[in-house]
């Protein structure tokens, strides 16, 4: 063992998913990534004090590779009704791309978010900000009409669901998925568009 090796919590986690990939997450084990990192459990242990804290950690590092990309969105400049359509359509595409891309992996990740529910309300909760931060700001340009931000932002991350939660992935092969979205996404927009004076 290399005990000399210098750990980061993030070399922890890219070793940690690449076990899992390996083994699966019923068989992977604490020990099985100390010994792909040639460390002791011990030093593993050292940065996550236990096996549910280590998967907590790879679940919310697996949903920040889907908030991250989507922040950018969201504090861009520009009409907020192209930035909000934009948004919820990189949100589809990329939870859709996770499962086409590595459904084994997908899987796995799925089983993570059901554990760390509360790594998962937290993410639930950034993505809603995200969306109520366009909101605000299509007020303020007079695109849209919203009575209640918070209310109204979460409201669009429910109405969507379908589209970006894992539990409705095997609706995602729909030939008619595209349309869908479409008609949905045009609804959602007319419904905030601010009448015009």
């Amino acid at each position: 063992m290399n005990e000399a090796v210098v750990l980061t919590p993030e070399r922890i986690l890219e070793v940690t998913e690449d076990v899992l990939r390996r083994y699966g997450l019923a068989k992977a084990t604490v020990v099985d990534v100390a010994r792909a990192l040639d460390v002791s459990h011990g030093s593993v242990y050292r940065h996550f004090p236990s096996k549910a804290s280590l998967r907590d950690a790879v679940a919310k590092r697996w949903l920040e590779r889907v908030s991250t990309p989507l922040q950018t969105i969201a504090q861009e400049q520009g009409p907020a009704p192209a930035r909000l359509e934009r948004w919820l359509r990189a949100l589809f595409a990329a939870k859709y791309t996770k499962v086409c891309d590595d459904p084994e992996m997908f899987a796995t990740y799925l089983t993570l978010a059901r554990e760390a529910r509360e790594v998962v309300k937290a993410h639930k909760e950034r993505l809603a900000a995200q969306i109520e931060q366009i909101l605000s700001d299509g007020v303020e340009q007079g695109a849209f009409e919203v009575a209640d931000l918070k209310v109204s932002a979460r409201a669009i991350f429910d109405a969507t669901i379908r589209y970006h939660h894992p539990a409705h992935s095997e609706e995602w092969s729909d030939p008619e998925l595209s349309a869908r979205i479409d008609a949905l996404l045009a609804l959602l927009l007319k419904g905030l568009e601010a009448p015009r004076r």
